[in-house]
């Protein structure tokens, strides 16, 4: 499995940007992908994943709201919509993916597959 993510950039405050994630691969069944962010000086954070398949989409309590996560499944790409950015979303996002869900997605030590990361800052 390969992960290219795309899309991130410098927006102030109040903006959006939208994060794809170009996913290749033998076989898509029972298969999830996510999004973390790695802050400057900071740990790697969840902040969404769901099924490939699935309908539910779980998202860290603080881009609740203000983040959208999407797949297309033709193009084979994950989206990450970003609204209403703070500046404290100035991070590194990562795109993950992994065979199996586990309930634990928020842990990144359950993500086999990550991409290269897109940064995103955004200025106050």
């Amino acid at each position: 499995v390969q992960l290219q993510a795309s899309g991130g950039g410098l927006v102030e405050a109040g903006g959006s940007l939208t994060l794809s994630c170009a996913v290749s691969g033998s076989s898509f069944n029972n298969f999830a992908v996510g999004w973390f962010r790695q802050a400057l000086g900071k740990e790697c954070e969840f902040v969404s994943a769901c099924r490939w398949t699935g309908s539910s989409t779980y998202y860290e309590d603080s881009v609740k709201g203000r983040f959208t996560m999407s797949r297309d499944i033709a193009k084979k790409t994950t989206i990450l919509q970003l609204n209403s950015l703070k500046p404290e979303d100035t991070a590194v996002y990562y795109c993950t993916a992994r065979y199996g869900w586990s309930v634990s997605y928020y842990d990144t030590s359950t993500w086999a597959y990550w991409g290269q990361g897109t940064l995103v800052t955004v200025s106050s």
